[in-house]
C-alpha cells in the first residue's frame, strides 16, 4: 500500500480579509501532483486559514514548501491583525502519519522541509511536538509565545535559537513551527456572551498547562464579526481527553456565569472515532463496537 501523509499548514491570512492572497495559497496547494486538498477553512476573526492535505511524502514535502514560498511572498506580518496567536506568515506546518507511515518518518520530513525553507526562503523555524530538539519546544504555545512582534528579542535568548536559521526572523514572514505529531482536533465552543473574560477564565480552567485536561490546549477569544466569545481549543489526544469531556466542562463553567453554549465548530478534518466516541457517550450505548456496528466501516473494509 502506498505511503500517505497528512499535512495541516496554518497561514496568517483569511479569505474574508484578503481574498487574493488566500486564493494564491489555494492555487499553490493544488499545484502538486500526488497531493489532494481535502479541506480549506478560513476565519476572518482569527485572520487565519487552515489547509488539510493528503498525499505521498514527496508530494507533501513539495506542497508544504510551495505554500510557504507563496505565503512568504504575499503575507506581510508587520500589518497582520487577528484574534489567533501567530508568529509567522506560515505559522505552523504539522506532518501527521497516515497509511504505512510512522511518526519517525514524519520527523525526518520536518527536518528536510525546515532546512529547505531556510536555505531557499530565509525563513527560520522551530521544530515542535515529536520533532522537538528540546523538551520545552514540544509545546507549540511555548514556541509561539511572544508572537511575531516579540520574536526578534526572543531569538536572542540563550534557549531560543531557531532549529534551522539564524537568530533573526524574516522581516515580513516571521518564523514558522514545523513538526510531526499524531492527529489533533481543533474544537471551538461559542458562548452566548460578548464578555471575552468569561471565555478566558474557562480556557484557563480546562487547559492542561493550567491544571486542567492534560491533552487540551485552550484560549479565550472574541469573535468580532459575531460579537460573541469563544473557547478555542486544540485537543492533542482525543482518546486521552475526549471531546465530550471538554464540552461538558465548558458547559458547566459557562453555566456558573449564566452563559449558554450557542454552538460548536470543528476546524479541518476530524478522526471519525472522536465523533463516534461522543455518540457512544451521549447515547449511553452498551457493549458498542464501532468496527463491527457502523456500516461505513464494513463498506470501507470491503472497498465498496
Amino acid at each position: 500500500m502506498a505511503k500517505l501523509v497528512e499535512c495541516i499548514p496554518n497561514f496568517s491570512v483569511s479569505r474574508e480579509r484578503d481574498p487574493a492572497v488566500f486564493q494564491g495559497l489555494v492555487e499553490a496547494a493544488n499545484s502538486v501532483g500526488g497531493c489532494t486538498v481535502f479541506d480549506v477553512q478560513s476565519d476572518g476573526s482569527h485572520n487565519r486559514c487552515v489547509f488539510t492535505l493528503i498525499g505521498s511524502p514527496e508530494a507533501i514535502e513539495e506542497v508544504a514548501f510551495r505554500l510557504t514560498k507563496k505565503a512568504t511572498e504575499t503575507i506581510d506580518m508587520t500589518k497582520h491583525e487577528g484574534q489567533h496567536p501567530r508568529m509567522g506568515a506560515t505559522d505552523v506546518i504539522p506532518f501527521v502519519p497516515q497509511t504505512d507511515m510512522t511518526v519517525a518518518e514524519c520527523v525526518e520530513m520536518s527536518h528536510r522541509v525546515a532546512r529547505r525553507i531556510w536555505m531557499e526562503l530565509g525563513v527560520p523555524s522551530f521544530l515542535y511536538e515529536d520533532s522537538a530538539t528540546r523538551p520545552e519546544r514540544r509545546n507549540l504555545a511555548a514556541c509561539r509565545k511572544g508572537q511575531f512582534e516579540g520574536m526578534p528579542e526572543k531569538l536572542l535568548q540563550p534557549d531560543w535559537a531557531p532549529d534551522y536559521g539564524e537568530r533573526r526572523i524574516h522581516p515580513t514572514a516571521g518564523i514558522v513551527a514545523i513538526g510531526a505529531r499524531m492527529p489533533l482536533i481543533a474544537f471551538n465552543i461559542n458562548l452566548g456572551t460578548s464578555d471575552v473574560e468569561i471565555a478566558k477564565r474557562i480556557a484557563r480552567a480546562i487547559r492542561g498547562s493550567s491544571g486542567g485536561f492534560r491533552s487540551c490546549k485552550a484560549i479565550g477569544i472574541m469573535l468580532g464579526e459575531r460579537s460573541i466569545a469563544q473557547v478555542s481549543m486544540n485537543m492533542v489526544n482525543y482518546e486521552d481527553t475526549p471531546l465530550y469531556y471538554a464540552y461538558e466542562m465548558v458547559r458547566m463553567l459557562a453555566n456558573r456565569y449564566g452563559v449558554p453554549i450557542v454552538g460548536t465548530e470543528l476546524v479541518g478534518l476530524t478522526p471519525a472515532k472522536a465523533l463516534i466516541d461522543c455518540a457512544e457517550h451521549y447515547l449511553q450505548l452498551e457493549d458498542f463496537d464501532c468496527r463491527s456496528q457502523v456500516m461505513e466501516y464494513h463498506l470501507l473494509e470491503r472497498n465498496i
